[in-house]
Order: C-alpha cells, then structure tokens, then sequence
C-alpha cells in the first residue's frame, strides 16, 4: 500500500488555523483583503510589536484563499532582513499555489523604500524559477490614514 502525502500546516502551537479566522474565509484577490488580514491576524497577535517591522508571507491556493501564512522576520524600527529562502520555504512546504509578502512600516508611511524595491524584485526572480505566484507585495503603513494606510507593489505595477 502507498502512504497518502502528508501535507503539514504551518501553525505555531495554540494557534488557530486559517480558516478559523474571519479574514482568512475570503478570496485575497485585491490588497484590502490583504490589509484586513494583517489587521484581524498579523496586527492582533500577543507577539506583535507595532514600533517593528514584521514580514509575513501567506501562501494561497488556486482559488486566492489563504492555506497558511508564516511570520518571516520580525526587524527593528526601519528594517526587516529576509533571504528568498526563508520566504519561499513555507510556500514550498503548503505547495501553495501563490503567496502575498506583507510587512509594516513602524513610521506609519507605507511607501516603499529602495531596499522593499529589492527584495521584492529578488522575490519575484526565485518565485519565477520555482515556477510560484508572487501575486502582491504589500506595505502596511497606519490604517487610520486616508486613503487606506498601505501600498500595493501590483497597484504600482512594480511586480
């Protein structure tokens, strides 16, 4: 008899899955999906420090639903370091079809800085000879602000 593949979530020990969050039951096809998920998921976590800068990547199925999602880096007040490989490895693992990079800028300004601009085109390389979306970089600024606090690297047809 062959072993059916297992497929391994990504979760932390305690943490829900998800599809038990609100914001996780929906498509993340335009980036205010992405922003409510950062807001309902990444920004009410207990580990959370909003005065640094966090990187998560949350991987997606053909559909556009989040699978899981996996918090990278988390940097100081003007700076996150991330390699391709720590980004794409949870994308490998989930076999997700796609995957959002998200991360927040502590000064509440989501404009990108040259070293967002290089990471994202880095990103788009590795995901391009892995043959996996890279569907959206978004930056989280203050959400309070309007229009809403983030920049989308697709809006800006920078990817």
């Amino acid at each position: 008899m062959i072993p059916l593949p297992l497929r391994v979530a990504l979760t932390r020990v305690g943490e829900p899955t998800p599809a038990q969050y609100l914001a996780a039951r929906t498509p993340m096809n335009h980036p205010p999906e992405v922003l409510k998920f950062w807001n309902e998921v990444v920004a009410v976590d207990p580990a959370f420090e909003s005065d640094k800068e966090h990187l998560v990547v949350v991987m997606l199925n053909v559909r556009m639903f989040p699978i899981g999602f996996n918090l990278v880096s988390v940097g100081s007040l003007c700076e996150s370091v991330a390699h391709p490989r720590e980004i794409l490895r949870p994308c490998v693992v989930m076999a997700a079809y796609g995957f959002i990079l998200a991360h927040n800028h502590p000064s509440g300004d989501p404009s990108p800085s040259e070293a967002d601009r290089r990471l994202t085109r880095r990103i788009n390389d590795a995901a391009y000879l892995l043959q996996m979306r890279f569907i959206d970089h978004i930056v989280v600024g203050n959400s309070l602000t309007n229009p809403p606090g983030y920049c989308s690297f697709k809006e800006m047809r920078l990817l």
